[in-house]
């Protein structure tokens, strides 16, 4: 299916993979905060690179926006070279920022009175995913404009899901996120502890991984990154941190009391400050280590 104009703003190491498979046929703009990221990727692949956000989204029927929070997001609309200079009434916003439902809600708001759709639409799957086109993709908004979003989506997605009205998406992610947190710091703290009691951690986690307690977590990301000493740097703590913050507020509005997710966050908060903005999500098992005074290895 040929897809129509479409701008992509955001092209960091989750967005830059996603536009790549927008690309073929030419009908790609990019824009990026930082030019000579947009002019390499176009280098690359068959697109061209717009000088503002405006200038993107001005020949664009679909603008995909995919920042770090949904701060940036407001805050390329605005002005008078952001993107609502530039979008064309029923021209299609998805956001696939890990923003919150929230501000979800009011950019919608604001779009709706100028004739212009949005969905927001984070994914998971990290940058494998994304490079695969095999990401998850959880979309709030009207069936409608999920319709329209979807052939979009369907280019680097391998799991679409309609979850909910505008701002489903965002809480979905969150929460998702906020779980992943949760399986980082358990899995840290539990096989720190074994390690201490004289269990190598290969083999602590060939067993749980053949038992109830595996996850993702302790499957791929501490075997893969961990064990070997890797620790690549794929999603900013800070990031993760953040989405935390985001499902804390989602319980806290709905009444629901989370006192796991609480501290959680608190942790997490701890490991952003004591690492820095720059460290890998899964770093936090570092502090862990440097608290417990051992090392994880294979």
């Amino acid at each position: 299916m040929t897809l129509p104009p479409i701008a992509f703003v955001g092209l960091g190491a989750i967005g830059a993979p996603m536009a790549a498979h927008l690309a073929p046929g030419g009908r790609l703009t990019v824009w990026n905060r930082t030019g000579s990221v947009a002019e390499r990727f176009a280098d690359r692949h068959e697109a061209r690179v717009a000088a503002t956000p405006r200038d993107a989204a001005a020949g664009a029927d679909i603008v995909l926006t995919c920042l770090p929070t949904s701060r940036e997001v407001e805050a390329v609309l605005d002005g008078p070279e952001g993107l609502l200079a530039g979008l064309h009434r029923g021209a299609l916003l998805i956001d696939c920022t890990s923003g919150d439902p929230a501000s979800s809600r009011r950019i919608a708001a604001r779009l709706a009175e100028r004739g212009i759709g949005f969905v927001d639409a984070p994914v998971s799957g990290g940058t494998n995913g994304a490079e695969a086109g095999t990401l998850a993709v959880m979309v709030g908004g009207d069936a409608a404009e999920f319709a329209r979003a979807r052939p979009v989506l369907e280019r680097f997605g391998g799991r679409i899901e309609h979850v909910g009205p505008v701002g489903a998406g965002h809480a979905l992610k969150s929460v998702n996120n906020a779980l992943l947190a949760v399986n980082i710091l358990a899995a840290g703290q539990g096989l720190a502890a074994l390690v201490k009691a004289g269990v190598p951690a290969a083999t602590a986690l060939q067993v749980v991984n053949a038992s109830s307690g595996r996850s993702f977590v302790t499957e791929s990301l501490i075997p893969e990154r961990v064990l070997t000493g890797a620790w690549p740097v794929t999603f900013r703590l800070a990031l993760l941190a953040k989405d935390v913050g985001i499902a804390r507020g989602l319980l806290r509005d709905t009444g629901v009391e989370g006192p796991l997710l609480e501290q959680a966050g608190e942790l997490m908060d701890r490991a952003r400050a004591a690492l820095g903005e720059e460290a890998d999500y899964l770093e936090a098992i570092r502090l862990i280590e440097r608290q417990a005074g051992v090392e994880i290895r294979g």
